[in-house]
């Protein structure tokens, strides 16, 4: 398992509140950018890409040539001086991630799990070996997922959402998250668990494991072990037995790597 460093809930407050806040842009452009004015022209009269870089600006592409098509990668605040003089969607466009944003996302390249394109996952989040993030996944600071638990397609982790191993979220589930206020439970959900699809689990709420929680229930109260739980507020609608089991089954081939 991949372990983030578990952060309490007034850690991840502090996380949030000391965090340098970024607004990320992307700037495609084929003038050339204002890096005199700015203060990153070398004394050559080149772009100083060392001083960009301790800016935190990435810069690419042919920036002797006036012309070239040249991307520039950066916080706004750095990048802005650069486009001094220059039209917005004349000499360049523009594409922003987020605004002020105090959490980067979570960097999976060393994560030994399935991450589909598209899921969001923000930093200090765990995810346990052979564990599947699928399309359209959220995840917030401070979640855990279990090794071989599926996250489906749209299902959402609140902050401090807690899976264990071998559980499936169905699509579109919300596991309600707690960062504030800061004493409140996040929601636990325990191993070889199946939320149905589109269901919701209430802050705070334990689901114990073993147990099958229907597809659009909404789950307010703490469920036991080995049970099915259905409706508004959910409420146990019987004991697991062989037959619920046995359709409620996960596949392992789905989590292999």
């Amino acid at each position: 398992m991949t372990q983030a460093q578990k952060l309490s809930a007034q850690e991840i407050i502090q996380f949030i509140g000391n965090a340098e806040k970024k607004t990320q842009v992307k700037v495609t452009l084929s003038g050339m950018p204002s890096f005199k004015s700015a203060g990153f022209l070398a004394e050559n009269g080149r772009p100083n890409f060392k001083a960009l870089a301790n800016k935190g600006i990435q810069v690419l592409g042919d920036f002797h040539t006036h012309y070239s098509l040249k991307i520039i990668i950066g916080d706004w605040q750095a990048v802005r001086p650069l486009l001094e003089g220059l039209t917005e969607n004349k000499d360049y466009t523009i594409e922003f991630e987020g605004r002020n944003s105090a959490v980067p996302l979570l960097d999976t390249r060393a994560i030994n799990a399935r991450i589909e394109p598209g899921a969001i996952i923000r930093d200090q989040v765990t995810i346990g070996d052979n564990a599947v993030i699928m399309m359209s996944a959220i995840i917030n600071i401070g979640a855990e997922i279990g090794e071989g638990t599926m996250i489906d397609m749209g299902a959402v982790l609140g902050g401090r959402a807690t899976v264990g191993k071998n559980s499936h979220i169905g699509a579109g589930a919300v596991l309600a998250g707690v960062i504030e206020p800061a004493s409140a439970e996040p929601v636990r959900v325990g191993d070889n668990v199946l939320v149905g699809a589109n269901a919701v689990v209430i802050e705070g709420v334990q689901v114990a494991s073993g147990s099958v929680v229907a597809a659009g229930a909404i789950v307010t109260q703490d469920v036991p072990e080995n049970v099915v739980v259905a409706g508004v507020p959910a409420r146990i609608i019987k004991e697991i037995d062989e037959k619920t089991a046995q359709k409620t089954a996960l596949e392992d081939a789905l989590r292999n790597l």
